[in-house]
C-alpha cells in the first residue's frame, strides 16, 4: 500500500465508491466484492475494478491476491479523502442538463440516444450513462423497441406544494403508529450522514448525493412505523421530487447556513425519537416540513411566532428576498 501523502480520487466513479464504501463504516481489512460495488454503482465490474485501483493508488483500498480488494483506512478518514475529490463531474452535467430540460418542457416525453448525443455534443457513452442513471432513479425507463420514456414528475410549484401538504399529514403519522420501533443501525447511519453534511457535505457534495442523504433520512424515520403504506408512498413523492428538487438548489453561503440549521434540526428529530418521544417528535417533523414547504414554494411564511415557525418565517423571507429556493435535506 502507499505510504506517501495521501490525496483524493479523481475519477467521478471513484468518488462515489469512496463515498459507498466511508458510509458502509466498515473495519480496516474488511472485504469489497467487485460484484456487489457494480450493483450498488449500476455499472459493470470493469469500472468498478478502475475504481478501485485508483483507490489502491491513494491508499484507501489495498488488495492482495488471495483475497482481492480490502477496506485499508478507518471511515473517518475515507470520508476525509471524499470531501477532498472533485464536487461534480461531466456525467453529472449531463444528467442535470437533461432533467433540467425534461423539467422545462424543452424534451418529450420519449427521447433517443441519437437525438440528446446531438442536442448536448457528448458521446453515445455519456448520453448513455446519464439515461442509465434516471433509470435506476426511476424518472426514465427504457422503451421496449428503442428509446426511453421519461416518468411523471413533478414540474409545477402547486404540485410541489401539495406533496409537502401531503408529507405532513403521512410523516408525522407514520410516528405515532402503536407498533412504532426504531431501528439501531438504520437511526445510526442517518445520523452519521446529517454529521457528514455539517462536516462539509452541504459545501462539497454533489446535488444528487444531498438529495440521497435526505431522502433515507426521512423514508428510515417513515420506516419504523412498519407500515408498508406509509412508506411506498414517501418513496414514491421522494422520486416524483428528485428533479424539481436537484433544480432549486444553490450554492449561495445563505442557503448552506439554512442547510446547516436543518441537518441540526434532523439531529434532534432523532434525539427525540430514541427518546421515546414520539408524540414531541411527530409535531416537530410536521413543522419542520411546514416551513420547508413554504419556503420552497415562496409562499408567506409569517406564522405568529411559534416554536419552529418562527425561525421558518425568518428563513423564508431570506429565501424570497434572495431570490433562491432553500433545498430540503
Amino acid at each position: 500500500m502507499p505510504s506517501s501523502a495521501r490525496s483524493a480520487p479523481a475519477s467521478p466513479l471513484a468518488t462515489r465508491v469512496l463515498e459507498h464504501v466511508a458510509r458502509g463504516e466498515h473495519a480496516v481489512g474488511h472485504r469489497l466484492t467487485e460484484h456487489a460495488l457494480a450493483d450498488a454503482m449500476g455499472v459493470s465490474r470493469t469500472p468498478v475494478r478502475r475504481a478501485l485501483r485508483e483507490l489502491e493508488a491513494i491508499g484507501a483500498v489495498g488488495s492482495n491476491p488471495n483475497r482481492g480488494f480490502f477496506v485499508a483506512l478507518p471511515a473517518a478518514r475515507l470520508r476525509r479523502l471524499a470531501l477532498r475529490a472533485p464536487a461534480a463531474s461531466d456525467d453529472d452535467e449531463i444528467y442535470l442538463r437533461i432533467a433540467e430540460d425534461r423539467l422545462s418542457g424543452e424534451l418529450p416525453e420519449i427521447v433517443f440516444e441519437a437525438q440528446l448525443m446531438e442536442r448536448y455534443g457528448v458521446t453515445r457513452l455519456a448520453v448513455q450513462r446519464a439515461l442509465n442513471r434516471l433509470g435506476r432513479e426511476g424518472l426514465a425507463e427504457r422503451k421496449a423497441g428503442r428509446g426511453w420514456a421519461f416518468r411523471p414528475l413533478l414540474s409545477t410549484v402547486e404540485a410541489h406544494r401539495e406533496s409537502y401538504r401531503f408529507r405532513m399529514v403521512i410523516e408525522p403519522a407514520a410516528l405515532l403508529e402503536p407498533a412504532y420501533r426504531v431501528d439501531a443501525a438504520a437511526f445510526a447511519r442517518i445520523r452519521r450522514e446529517q454529521q457528514q453534511m455539517l462536516a462539509g457535505g452541504i459545501e462539497s457534495w454533489s446535488a444528487s448525493e444531498r438529495f440521497r442523504v435526505g431522502a433515507e433520512f426521512h423514508e428510515t424515520i417513515v420506516a419504523g412505523s412498519g407500515n408498508r403504506f406509509f412508506l411506498d408512498a414517501l418513496k414514491n413523492v421522494n422520486r416524483l421530487r428528485r428533479l424539481i428538487e436537484y433544480r432549486q438548489q444553490t450554492k449561495s453561503a445563505r442557503d448552506h447556513e439554512r442547510l446547516h440549521r436543518q441537518c441540526e434540526e434532523h439531529l434532534r428529530l432523532l434525539d427525540l425519537i430514541e427518546a421515546g418521544r414520539r408524540v414531541q417528535a411527530a409535531e416537530m417533523l410536521r413543522e419542520h416540513l411546514d416551513v420547508v414547504g413554504e419556503i420552497k414554494t415562496g409562499r408567506d411564511a409569517a406564522r405568529n411566532g411559534r416554536g419552529a415557525s418562527a425561525r421558518g418565517a425568518g428563513r423564508g423571507a431570506n429565501a424570497r428576498d434572495s431570490g433562491a429556493i432553500e433545498v430540503h435535506l
